[in-house]
């Protein structure tokens, strides 16, 4: 069920994604994969403070996963504890030092805290234009 979640999540369906993935949890509250998908859709749908005892919870059954950790990093941003937030980012970018999405979710967090220069700094590194 797991898969199917995934599935749907690929496809932008939210709601089956999330149905999909309680009935999976149901089955195995201790996935790693399940806790982070559920977390993941959480933190789409914009139930940010949910999202984040799931991204948690698989962070402790399967840690220093740098998807994992940039989802949390990014829920906590979002939830206001941007330094609790950076810190994690931070250390998925240590995991994943080429990723992307990492580099830009920190870069993002970055600016929103008022640390322009960082955060263009990180953008430029990934090709992207600056911010303000």
């Amino acid at each position: 069920y797991e898969e199917l979640a995934d599935i749907y999540l690929y496809k932008g369906e939210l709601d089956k994604a999330l149905k999909s993935i309680n009935f999976a949890l149901d089955l195995n509250k201790e996935s790693a994969t399940g806790n982070y998908l559920k977390g993941f859709i959480l933190l789409s749908k914009d139930k940010v403070e949910e999202s984040i005892k799931y991204l948690e919870k698989s962070n402790s059954i399967m840690g220093n996963n740098a998807e994992v950790l940039r989802n949390l990093g990014w829920a906590y941003t979002m939830a206001g504890n941007t330094d609790k937030g950076i810190t994690i980012l931070r250390r998925a970018l240590i995991i994943s030092p080429n990723d992307e999405l990492i580099v830009e979710d920190l870069a993002m967090a970055l600016i929103g805290i008022g640390e322009i220069s960082e955060g263009n700094g990180l953008l430029k590194k990934i090709g992207k234009k600056n911010i303000l």
